[in-house]
């Protein structure tokens, strides 16, 4: 059977097809037009001038095009990013901010190189749905501010693009629908002078291109000290956002992509951005749903073109730009969410077949994310949860049983499952030490020891049958529980 990466569309499979080819760079410019407002926007929640945020996306996405390692995936300044590092920029200024998104760019190459990526196997798919559902919920929060308090023409125009988004694709896929409503509302708004808020209103776009800069703060540890623990946040949170956005790109377009290359991707993108003046950034759920699912595109090219297309919008044709209507891009992003939502996740008729256990897994990730705005405290709080329920699970599958009593001075127990910290603590107190005759057999074969505690659990047993002036032995361990039992047995002080 081919690999599945073998089916990923390649740049030159696009630039020999000129439906391929028309498809990534449609996909590019409706991303492009995404990318204004909310660059802007991260760039205010970030405390920096509208441009840190702007030069940033540009250098994101066109650098990781080449760097990253999942195709049509678009990085970005992120709000998350955005969240993470603005006290830097509010309490020590424009130049420590821009050296702390350097840092964190090197700590991501870092991490890359050791084979972080490695430890996204640990996330189980409840955690991915909860990260999935968490997120439509705030692509969709994120435009109630271009909803709400605004004159009453904004909410049919919203509906009007809402309507052609949806029935558009029934008709015809030769043109991206949310370019179609893009640019339709925006010849309406102003043929009509409608008085609604535009991209405009966001902030003053640039008249220039991105130059090269290098911090001016010291290089020695007062430095190091004062941005590297917000370097160190970004760089975590970055990474997280980005692998989980390739995770769900790999299952969208049911191909694979090189998370290690990902990952020091991003943090090289980040590196380059900070040189060239951005604010940093990570993978974008919203624009790469609008790149991948909206438009169609697959390769680098619409990547690469999304930041392209950028630059030649806010520098070139910025008065254009500042025309479009901030209800047409809410209406592609409320689109965005309805198709990023797993809405067989939370059917009734799921929930009922669904184990408890992994619903409150998909819940805990997306109240948390929600509730904090922080896909990577969601994402932490979702494994632990799965963590600690399927280790309450797995203890109670543990039993010990009474089979034989070979003669009136021998019992043999039978102890079966899986023995670790959480199923072992109880183990102690499930014998008859006062009860039970002089010689008694605890046999294992049914089941596995696997860390230290289970080892001091089983010691305590032998001791308080020692203590009786009885005899306990344990028999039956696999190979694997006979090593851990004989290097550690008897070198664990305290019992249990």
């Amino acid at each position: 059977m081919t690999d599945s990466a073998e089916r990923i569309p390649t740049v030159m499979g696009a630039l020999r097809s000129p439906r391929m080819l028309k498809t990534e760079v449609l996909a590019g410019l409706v991303v492009a037009l995404a990318l204004i407002p909310e660059a802007i926007a991260f760039s205010i929640i970030a405390g920096v001038d509208p441009r840190v945020g702007l030069f940033a996306s540009f250098t994101m996405a066109v650098s990781i095009a080449f760097l990253g390692g999942r195709p049509a995936m678009i990085s970005a300044g992120t709000g998350a990013i955005a969240l993470v590092i603005a006290p830097v920029a509010k309490q020590y200024g424009l130049d420590y901010f821009i050296a702390t998104v350097i840092l964190a760019g090197v700590f991501q190459v870092i991490f890359g190189v050791l084979g972080v990526a490695r430890l996204m196997r640990f996330i189980p798919r409840s955690v991915m749905v909860g990260f999935v559902n968490a997120l439509a919920i705030l692509i969709f929060t994120s435009q109630f501010p271009a909803l709400i308090g605004v004159p009453w023409l904004v909410y049919p125009l919203v509906a009007v693009g809402l309507l052609i988004m949806f029935l558009l694709p029934r008709i015809t896929s030769v043109v991206p629908a949310p370019l179609v409503a893009i640019v339709l509302l925006t010849v309406a708004t102003v043929v009509f002078t409608l008085n609604v808020p535009d991209v405009g209103d966001e902030g003053e776009l640039p008249s220039s291109l991105p130059a090269l800069l290098i911090p001016d703060v010291s290089l020695n540890l007062e430095t190091l000290s004062i941005i590297a623990p917000y370097a160190l946040a970004m760089a975590i949170v970055g990474l997280l956002e980005s692998l989980l956005t390739a995770k769900l790109v790999d299952d969208v377009t049911d191909t694979h992509s090189n998370k290690t290359r990902e990952s020091w991707g991003q943090g090289a993108a980040n590196v380059i951005t900070g040189f060239f003046g951005g604010m940093g950034g990570c993978a974008m759920v919203g624009q790469t749903m609008i790149n991948v699912k909206a438009s169609g595109a697959r390769t680098r090219i619409s990547t690469f073109l999304a930041g392209v297309f950028l630059l030649i919008l806010v520098v070139g044709l910025g008065d254009v730009v500042a025309l479009i209507p901030m209800a047409a891009l809410a209406a592609v992003m409320i689109m965005v969410a309805i198709g990023t939502m797993d809405w067989h996740s939370i059917s009734p008729k799921t929930l009922r077949r669904m184990p408890k256990s992994e619903t409150a897994v998909m819940l805990a990730t997306v109240v948390v994310t929600v509730a904090t705005h922080n896909l990577a405290y969601g994402v932490v709080v979702g494994v632990v949860t799965a963590m600690v329920l399927f280790a309450r699970r797995v203890a109670h599958l543990t039993e010990v049983v009474d089979v034989a009593h070979p003669n009136e001075d021998t019992r043999i127990y039978a102890v079966k499952g899986e023995l670790f910290f959480a199923s072992s603590n109880d183990l102690v107190y499930q014998f008859d030490y006062a009860g039970d005759p002089k010689n008694i057999v605890i046999d294992l074969s049914g089941a596995h020891v696997w860390d230290a505690s289970t080892v001091a659990t089983l010691d305590a047993i032998t001791t308080k049958y020692e203590a009786k002036g009885k005899r306990a032995v344990i028999v039956g361990l696999d190979a694997a529980s006979a090593q851990r039992h004989v290097r550690l047995t008897g070198q664990l002080s305290g019992g249990h």
